[in-house]
């Protein structure tokens, strides 16, 4: 059983955002990132050879065996949101409302977490995509994300941008749904692994599991 992407962010509850000098080491650090429990991992169009990493780590899988979910962020027109998907990109991500992107990601049926800033701009990328990357996150804090969620309850909402990761969970107690981070995970395998530990929940894939075997 294969997991919606947004299920596998909603259980991961961090989304690791990596920026690399080059592809070789994105593949690297992605592969570092499964081994530690990760599933989901953000590459960027900003790193050289961003869809060529993408097409080495989409086949991946994770510490669990489960299939990787790679997704590529700083797209911002529809020729970069083409070559994404036709990588292999599990979902895509835009640092600000992206039209060009929204448009691919409707025609071909892609998930698309559109960046937003103001409540106008995060309802509409909601309304679209039913998910938004409030970005840059540290400008407005966790409160910011507590207020959107009074009125849009149902929201899936990644605040991304000059979070560490000991805020981690203050954003996610505001109503995040994951939270981006770029700086500061451990680079130690076992630190890295304990911090994913910590945050998991259980995967719809895991849940339906869980439920089958009880209904036996």
């Amino acid at each position: 059983m294969s997991c919606h992407p947004f299920a596998v962010l909603a259980a991961q509850r961090l989304l690791p955002v990596l920026r690399d000098p080059g592809a070789d080491e994105a593949v690297r650090r992605t592969a570092a990132f499964l081994a530690a429990g990760c599933r989901a991992v953000e590459l960027t169009t900003s790193t050289p050879g961003w869809d060529a990493a993408v097409a080495r780590t989409a086949p991946l899988a994770d510490a669990l065996g489960r299939p990787a979910v790679i997704g590529v962020g700083t797209v911002t027109g529809a020729a970069q949101a083409e070559r994404a998907l036709d990588a292999g990109a599990g979902f895509l991500v835009s640092p600000y409302p992206a039209p060009e992107v929204r448009a691919v990601a409707a025609r071909r049926g892609a998930v698309f977490i559109e960046g937003a800033f103001t409540p106008g701009e995060v309802a509409s990328a909601v309304r679209s995509g039913g998910a938004a990357k409030v970005f840059p996150a540290h400008v407005v804090g966790p409160g910011f994300i507590r207020s959107l969620k009074t009125v849009l309850p149902q929201a899936l909402i990644v605040p991304t941008g000059g979070i560490r990761p000991a805020e981690t969970r203050d954003w996610l107690a505001a109503g995040a749904t994951a939270v981006g981070i770029g700086n500061g995970l451990p680079a130690d395998p076992g630190e890295l692994a304990a911090v994913f530990a910590a945050l998991a929940a259980p995967c719809c894939c895991e849940a339906a599991g869980q439920g089958r075997r009880q209904g036996r």
